[in-house]
């Protein structure tokens, strides 16, 4: 008899707000969204061979897998740091398809991460597996990413975004408002995020939590005393961050759209100043979407350098990029043998 057809799907996710928030333990507000990466093959074997409709040529891993940064090409190295992750031993051929766009701050590599992990075997509660999923990513790109974004893939919930708090890693999921209409629009400026100063942000937040704490919950007087203009001002944006997420998530719950936007308006001003993470590609879109009737606010959406700015819109405004719905998790279908 043949293997069983397994169909994985894994949702990518837009932040509202709370970026660079999550790798410092704070909490922060995603969704994921209609837009997903799905895998579909079969189990058995001692190879995991993957084709793609987004790539060209495909991934075929002997396991136990390699090193993830040898492999060719790069997409694969997704593919291998999922195997290395989970100890595979049971190969995987397949096919992988995604409508989520790749380098658009909506976590396409995170949805890949995710799928190929369940596809895999990958079992566990939700923590665990994003647990899993991230590990396997920064194993495949070396970025020292938090855990919002395999969180977020594994957890959502339809009609709800999810306020994380990613130190304790719980869920907590707020109910989208109906005429609370999100739009992802793309800057046009493409974002490589392992060539980015990702990790160099990362590294300044650390070295401030060393001097106050954690960033989070820090006092605001010892955030302003740090004598270090760059540490100074890196702590002061996940500081004030944190707060801003919990009162967006306020916001959504009792409906009032305009403080929530005012809210993202913020963030992004922030991450501009503070965190260094637009570019005036980024900061031109965000001007011109608040600038547009109808929209209540917008923000850069994900690690920053490029991607895509989500905005936050009453119904009929039409904006150029999609509007994006909020899904459920990452889902596994294990059918009859072919």
């Amino acid at each position: 008899m043949s293997a069983a057809t397994v169909r994985v799907h894994a949702p990518g996710r837009v932040n509202l707000i709370g970026d660079h928030t999550d790798y410092m333990g704070g909490p922060v507000l995603p969704m994921a969204v209609h837009l997903g990466t799905t895998v579909v093959g079969t189990r058995g074997g001692g190879v995991v061979e993957l084709r793609s409709d987004l790539e060209p040529d495909p991934v075929v891993l002997s396991l136990p897998a390699p090193d993830p940064t040898t492999v060719e090409p790069r997409w694969g190295r997704y593919v291998a740091g999922a195997a290395v992750e989970l100890g595979a031993t049971e190969g995987f051929t397949g096919t992988v398809t995604s409508t989520v766009p790749p380098g658009s701050g909506l976590s396409s590599s995170s949805a890949l991460t995710v799928a190929v992990c369940l596809a895999l075997g990958a079992t566990g509660t939700h923590a665990e597996l994003a647990v899993a999923a991230r590990a396997a990513e920064v194993r495949a790109n070396g970025v020292p990413c938090g855990i919002m974004d395999q969180l977020c893939s594994v957890a959502g919930v339809e009609g709800h975004a999810l306020l994380i708090d990613c130190d304790a890693m719980t869920v907590d999921p707020v109910p989208v408002p109906e005429d609370a209409c999100i739009w992802v629009v793309p800057s046009g400026q493409q974002r490589q995020l392992a060539d980015s100063a990702y990790a160099e942000r990362r590294a300044r937040c650390e070295d401030a939590a060393a001097l106050v704490g954690p960033l989070p919950a820090a006092s605001l007087d010892a955030v302003e005393a740090i004598e270090d203009p760059v540490v100074r001002a890196r702590a002061r944006h996940v500081r004030s961050e944190s707060g801003r997420v919990l009162a967006a998530a306020d916001a959504l719950r009792v409906g009032d759209l305009a403080e929530l936007g005012r809210l993202m308006v913020a963030s992004h001003r922030s991450l501009a100043q503070d965190f260094e993470v637009s570019t005036p590609v980024l900061d031109e879109l965000v001007e011109g979407l608040l600038a547009t009737p109808g929209v209540y606010g917008a923000r850069l959406t994900g690690a920053g350098f490029g991607g895509c700015v989500v905005a936050l819109a009453r119904p009929g405004v039409e904006l150029d990029g999609w509007h994006v719905r909020p899904a459920a998790g990452a889902t596994v279908e294990i059918g009859g043998a072919e």
